[in-house]
């Protein structure tokens, strides 16, 4: 499966992309989303995605900014740019920087999936998306629990909710709970935890890195809440542990 990150200031174009895109028939996992390129960035160094829709009228850090770094740190991954300005100067930045495809809002449906085609075969030619009978809708409960566990490893910063894969594969909450544990031996959230902290461990030897950030990477927003869950996990805060005081 291909994964997607949608980045734009405004939540009714992220939620009309998110919509719009027929992402099962074109075997892309549901989009992640960011609200700016700075945390766009962040997202992009923990789930390397393999297309990314961007505004380029953003706060914090525009488009283009953005388009820049991303394209240099992330060769692999293609841009389709956002652009709410029918203006030459905004799609020459974007082709400068190797933008596959460039749509104005609102975002048109048609015009929406055939970027997403388009940009898909530019990443992998010959790609062909799979038709809709043949869509992921219904798998067997073994199948979904390995694919929420994988979900989970890939896109462990994001706000993960049961409810997405009960709702996406047709198995109850409690029913999906419940297989996951026991074949994992924790809860769904109690695994997305684990990841989180360790993930948090591993970013915390590395001097260079803010812990501020490293909450953010890890999928929290809140620095007080992620050094809470950390001394709660580790019996030390983050802090004492990076300056080599445990563990």
């Amino acid at each position: 499966m291909y994964k997607a990150l949608i980045v734009d200031d405004e939540k009714p174009v992220r939620i009309a992309i998110s919509k719009l895109g027929k992402w099962a028939h074109f075997q892309i996992e549901p989009p992640l989303m960011a609200a700016n390129g700075k945390e766009a960035l962040a997202t992009m160094r923990e789930v390397q995605p393999d297309i990314v829709f961007a505004d380029m009228n953003m706060p914090v850090m525009n488009g283009t900014e953005f388009l820049k770094i991303a394209s240099e740190e992330f060769p692999n991954t293609r841009f389709i740019i956002i652009s709410g300005y029918d203006d030459f100067f905004y799609a020459q930045q974007a082709i400068r920087y190797g933008a596959v495809d460039y749509l104005l809002k609102p975002i048109v449906e048609e015009d929406l999936n055939e970027a997403i085609l388009r940009t898909l075969q530019n990443l992998s030619p010959g790609f062909t998306p799979v038709s809709e009978e043949h869509e992921e809708t219904n798998l067997d409960s073994d199948t979904v629990i390995e694919i929420i566990h994988d979900y989970i490893d890939k896109n462990y910063s994001q706000n993960i909710k049961i409810s997405m894969f009960a709702d996406k594969y047709f198995f109850s909450k409690e029913y999906l709970t419940r297989q996951f544990k026991a074949r994992y031996h924790c809860g769904i959230y109690e695994y997305v935890l684990q990841v989180r902290m360790e993930r948090a461990r591993e970013l915390l030897l590395d001097p260079g890195i803010k812990i501020q950030d490293i909450s953010q990477r890890v999928g929290y927003s809140d620095n007080n809440y992620f050094s809470k869950a950390f001394r709660t996990y580790y019996g030390i805060s983050p802090t004492a542990f990076r300056q080599g005081r445990g563990l």
